[in-house]
């Protein structure tokens, strides 16, 4: 009885429901292509943001070169940092793989433990440098030579 039952859902699932949701996505892609102009809108707005966020403030020269000497290494030092999340990132799941995986061997237990509290330490101190020299840097830009 309790087979037939599972056998009577998963019928209806295979033949009524997923139909259904691909019918459902198909006429919602039809309907979303059909609107052009708002997709040309988004793409206009995502070219005009893409615009804003390279040039920043209009600190760019006509050929696209940055002109203002804090707003370049400003830039060099945020690609620099989102460089080191993203090798924080890959080092916080390859530790945690390493956890996962250890099957009760305490050696790769302790590796693992090792490689993520030295990821989370070299974060720590990488984000101290930067809010110490944006501290810095931001009161010498602010005072103005006498």
């Amino acid at each position: 009885m309790f087979w037939h039952i599972i056998n009577i859902i998963k019928v209806r699932i295979k033949y009524i429901i997923i139909p259904a949701i691909m019918l459902a996505f198909f006429i919602t892609t039809i309907s979303v292509l059909e609107a052009e102009s708002g997709i040309d809108s988004a793409l206009n707005g995502l070219n005009t943001s893409a615009k804003q966020g390279f040039a920043g403030d209009g600190n760019l020269g006509d050929s696209g070169i940055i002109t203002d000497i804090p707003t370049g290494i400003g830039r060099i030092v945020g690609a620099i940092l989102a460089f080191i999340g993203v090798i924080f990132f890959i080092l916080m799941i390859y530790g945690g793989f390493m956890w996962m995986t250890a099957r009760g061997n305490e050696q790769q237990t302790t590796r693992a433990k090792e490689l993520i509290m030295a990821a989370v330490i070299g974060l720590i101190i990488v984000l101290a440098a930067y809010a110490i020299t944006s501290y810095i840097g931001g009161a010498l830009l602010t005072t103005s030579p006498s």
